[in-house]
C-alpha cells in the first residue's frame, strides 16, 4: 500500500467504489489512507512503501495464501473481512505455529459502497487485534461493474513454529485417537440461511474464529502426541479425515452418536439434504492425537472458550482402503467419503 495520504475525505456514508479508485492515483490514495490505514493502522504500515520488513526470531517460519469469494458478503456471525482474518491465522495455526504477520489483496467491483467496504475492513482490522497479529502489506484493484461479485479478498499470512514441532497428514498412526473441538456445520447452514432466506426460531450463527489461541493451548498439553491439527472448512470434517487417512495410509473409524451438532443445524441440514458432516465449518479443528496424550489433549480443549464442546469421536485403525467409515445412530455402519465437487458452493 504505497501512499501518502490525499487531502479529500472519502465520501463513506453515500460514496461508492470508482474504477479511478484501482488506478494507482489520488483516488486510490484517499481510499487507501483514508480507509484502509484506518482500519489496519500500525507501524509497518505507516511507513507507506511496497512492502514491509519484520524482524525473524529463532524457529521455522510457516507461510499460507488463501482466497476468499463469499457469498453473502454478510452473514450471521461475521462478513468476508473477519473470516479472511480468521481463516488465513487458521491455517497458520494448524501447524501449531504462531500467526506473526498478515497481508490482504483486494478485488472490487465498481460500484461497491464504502460503507459496506469500511464495515469489512474495520472487521479484518478488529479480528487481527484480537488475535494479535498484523495486517501489514495489501493491494487494492477495482474491476468493472459485473467482474467480481463485490468484493473478493485474497491473503497471505505468515508464523513461526517452534523447532520440533512438526505436524503433517502423513504422520497419523493406528490407535490414535480423533479430536474435534466442537460442533458441526454452522458456518456452512448460517450462509446457506441466508440465501435461502430459511427462517429459525434460533439464528444460527457461524463459528468463524481464530483458533491458534485453542491450538496453542492443545500442543502445551500434547506432550509431543499430536500427529496433526485441521480445520475442516470446504468438505467439512469428512473432507479432512479423507484427506488424512489417504496421506497417512489408514482409515479412521467414528461413532455418530460422539459427533456434536446443534439441534437446529441437524434440522436444517436434514431440510436441504444435507450431512453436516460435510458442511463447512470456519471456527472448528481435528486433530489426530496418539492414545496417551489423547486424554489431556482433550483436557485443553474443553477448558478453552472454543473447545468447550470438544469430543473423542473415533480412532484410527488399519485399513488398505483408506476408508472413513461411520458407526451410525442406528448401530449400521457406513462409509463416509468426501465429495465429488462442492455441496455448499462460495461457501468462504
Amino acid at each position: 500500500m504505497s501512499v501518502k495520504a490525499y487531502q479529500r475525505k472519502l465520501d463513506v456514508e453515500n460514496g461508492r467504489v470508482e474504477l479511478s479508485h484501482g488506478a494507482g492515483g489520488r483516488a486510490m490514495a484517499q481510499l487507501i489512507s483514508g480507509l484502509f490505514h484506518q482500519a489496519f493502522g500500525n507501524e509497518w504500515l505507516a511507513g507507506s512503501n511496497d512492502q514491509s520488513a519484520f524482524d525473524v526470531t529463532a524457529g521455522r517460519m510457516v507461510m499460507t495464501t488463501d482466497g476468499y469469494v463469499i457469498s453473502p458478503l454478510f452473514f450471521p456471525g461475521g462478513n468476508i473481512g473477519s473470516l479472511a482474518v480468521h481463516g488465513t491465522i487458521n491455517d497458520i495455526a494448524m501447524s501449531g505455529a504462531r500467526p506473526l504477520y498478515l497481508s490482504a489483496s483486494f478485488i472490487i467491483e465498481e460500484g461497491f459502497r464504502f460503507s459496506d467496504l469500511k464495515t469489512i475492513a474495520e472487521s479484518m482490522g478488529a479480528a487481527a487485534c484480537a488475535a494479535g497479529v498484523y495486517i501489514i502489506a495489501g493491494d487494492t484493484k477495482v474491476v468493472e461493474r459485473g467482474k467480481a461479485d463485490g468484493l473478493f479478498i485474497s491473503m497471505t499470512g505468515i508464523g513461526l513454529v517452534a523447532d520440533g514441532l512438526d505436524l503433517s497428514a502423513d504422520k497419523a498412526k493406528v490407535g490414535d485417537r480423533v479430536l474435534l473441538s466442537g460442533s458441526l456445520g454452522d458456518h456452512g447452514v448460517a450462509i446457506m440461511s441466508k440465501r435461502q432466506n430459511v427462517a429459525f426460531q434460533t439464528e444460527i450463527v457461524s463459528d468463524s474464529a481464530a483458533l491458534h489461541s485453542l491450538a496453542a493451548a492443545m500442543v502445551a498439553a500434547g506432550g509431543g502426541g499430536i500427529r496433526v491439527m485441521r480445520d475442516p472448512t470446504r468438505g467439512g470434517l469428512a473432507a479432512a479425515l479423507n484427506e488424512i487417512a489417504l496421506q497417512s495410509e489408514l482409515g479412521f473409524h467414528l461413532q455418530e452418536s460422539m459427533i456434536p451438532v446443534k439441534p437446529a443445524v441437524a434440522a436444517t441440514c436434514e431440510l436441504l439434504g444435507l450431512e453436516p458432516i460435510h458442511v463447512a465449518n470456519e471456527g472448528k479443528l481435528v486433530a489426530i492425537v496418539a492414545p496417551d496424550s489423547a486424554d489431556a489433549v482433550l483436557a485443553a480443549m474443553k477448558a478453552h472458550p472454543l473447545g468447550s464442546n470438544a469430543a473423542d469421536i473415533g480412532e484410527a485403525v488399519a485399513d488398505d482402503h483408506k476408508f472413513v467409515q461411520m458407526t451410525t445412530d442406528f448401530g449400521g455402519r457406513r462409509i463416509v467419503d468426501w465429495l465429488w465437487g462442492e455441496q455448499l458452493p462460495r461457501i468462504c
